[in-house]
């Protein structure tokens, strides 16, 4: 495992870290616990130092399972991370409450990395400021509950330049960034703009929620047969000196073995003048492609209709991909579709991405009734 500074705090993280977002799932759509705890206690043995979880993830087993993982010895081994959801917080005081049950769930007396979920213009107005949780994470730093005090973010660049300035306290945030993403929410931009002020940065999303470790033949094409997608997509980041670490949400156990892999044997600097230009070639070919930006986070579901909003959209994306067979099989199978949509805009306040769902719905409808023709 190769390691890389974490900003201004003088720590060393692995050049991976693990995401508990996406872990695996057994038949009943149920997180697989058995199979997530050994997932991650043989990335700690192989070298992961950081793990990231939130209190939305998996319907709020995340940060559970995450807690049973590093028993026996596995909290000593490595940095946790987990989120406020501050989305959640009605008044000062629900700051204690939300974090004393993450600690517990966690198993753990403290936190090493704490972050405000998914700030926005709007979370950054009416729940950081008003209900003062910056200062709210600073008194439970006092109190031993966190260690650093940081951010993950999604909205627009200067969104994203007004909270750094905010607060000169900040160690660290968490920013989407891929080399599809350059100019997208924080974009290489803020990536180093956070960098220059001390900041370290964990990368999220480095895959697309997946849509860059299987991209359509012709991004496929463009970066050459040298590595699998997936690589040279973590192989980008990896290259910046400004990325302290990605993250990457491993759903299976070949996933991680890969990932380990490619994790140890990157560096600053590893990215070739001709495989910049073959990522400027891949991202101007995916762009041309992208339908909609989903990344299957899942924040948007359940719909109160029934919805499966990321399976739509998947699909959705696949007929610009030249998948259209595929496409039509997997929305035919779907029990519900797009033209279910009451355009009640739930799905809107949670997504990351800040799709106009209710919106793009009707499209998706469009598009399949004339494949189906």
């Amino acid at each position: 495992m190769q390691y890389r500074d974490f900003g201004k705090t003088g720590i060393k993280v692995s050049a991976l870290g693990f995401g508990a977002m996406r872990l695996p799932l057994s038949g009943e759509n149920q997180v697989d616990e058995k199979r997530a705890v050994a997932m991650i206690r043989h990335a700690i043995d192989q070298g992961v130092n950081y793990i990231d979880t939130a209190y939305p993830y998996h319907e709020g087993e995340s940060e559970r399972i995450v807690g049973e993982a590093l028993q026996e010895g596995y909290r000593e081994k490595t940095y946790l991370a987990t989120k406020c959801p501050v989305w959640k917080l009605e008044k000062e005081e629900d700051f204690e409450e939300v974090l004393d049950e993450q600690l517990k769930k966690l198993k753990t007396d403290h936190v090493d990395f704490y972050l405000l979920h998914a700030l926005s213009r709007d979370r950054f107005e009416e729940k950081i400021k008003k209900l003062k949780l910056v200062e709210k994470m600073e008194k439970a730093r006092a109190d031993g509950k966190i260690k650093y005090i940081g951010f993950s973010f999604h909205d627009s660049y200067d969104v994203f330049q007004d909270i750094l300035d905010y607060y000169d306290g900040w160690d660290f945030c968490q920013i989407q960034y891929n080399y599809v993403d350059l100019t997208h929410q924080a974009g290489l931009k803020g990536l180093k703009e956070a960098a220059g002020k001390g900041l370290a940065v964990v990368i999220m999303e480095p895959l697309l929620g997946g849509r860059l470790a299987n991209p359509a033949s012709h991004v496929k094409e463009a970066l050459g047969s040298e590595k699998s997608s997936v690589e040279y997509a973590l192989d980008f980041l990896w290259d910046q000196p400004e990325v302290s670490l990605l993250l990457s949400g491993m759903s299976d156990e070949q996933q991680l073995e890969d990932n380990l892999l490619y994790a140890d044997r990157s560096y600053i600097g590893m990215v070739t003048e001709e495989e910049h230009a073959m990522y400027r070639k891949a991202k101007e070919i995916f762009d041309s492609m992208a339908l909609v930006g989903c990344t299957g986070c899942r924040y948007c579901v359940p719909c109160p209709f029934g919805l499966e909003i990321p399976e739509i959209f998947s699909y959705y994306n696949m007929t610009a991909a030249h998948k259209e067979d595929e496409a039509k099989a997997g929305y035919e199978a779907l029990a519900i579709k797009a033209d279910s949509c009451k355009t009640c805009h739930r799905c809107e306040k949670e997504c990351p991405q800040m799709i106009k769902i209710s919106q793009v719905m009707p499209e998706v409808a469009k598009v399949f009734e004339k494949i189906q023709a």
